[in-house]
């Protein structure tokens, strides 16, 4: 990736802060480690470090707030390699099953924009860069059938 987002929020419980600043670790750095490395230094499970990963992997992406992170592992992705073989057609469709009614289509872009990124790491596109490739997809496709109300 180009380069990481300043603000990234990891949703770091106080008592996680607490066993960080304890060990003189900084938030930051938390995310050269890995999953099981945040497991032992957080005292967390395995899946809350898992989280703790995603939430850092997803946000390092511009235009992708911790939101769209928590969306993302909704669906069950926890990292970019898990998003390389997607569209953002069915990222979209899967997600507005998941949550029982249509959303805003300007999310099918952020889902186009992080499966991009999943296949180019170097690129600096944001999300507004997929709006015309969702319309024209859109356009030419419709949306499911099956799609909520």
């Amino acid at each position: 990736m180009t380069a990481i987002k300043k603000n990234i929020d990891f949703e770091f419980t106080a008592t996680e802060k607490q066993l960080l600043r304890a060990k003189g670790i900084t938030l930051k750095s938390v995310s050269n480690f890995a999953i099981d490395e945040i497991a032992t230094v957080v005292n967390a499970s395995p899946q809350r470090a898992k989280t703790l990963s995603a939430l850092f992997e997803f946000q390092s992406i511009p235009s992708v707030g911790i939101r769209f992170a928590h969306d993302l592992m909704l669906l069950g992705y926890y990292n970019l390699t898990s998003l390389k073989d997607k569209t953002g057609s069915d990222l979209l469709n899967d997600y507005e099953k998941a949550i029982g009614h249509r959303i805003d289509p300007c999310l099918e872009d952020q889902f186009r924009l992080i499966v991009h990124y999943a296949n180019h790491p170097d690129s600096a596109k944001k999300w507004w860069d997929f709006t015309n490739e969702r319309k024209a997809f859109r356009s030419n496709h419709g949306y499911p059938a099956d799609r909520p109300a």
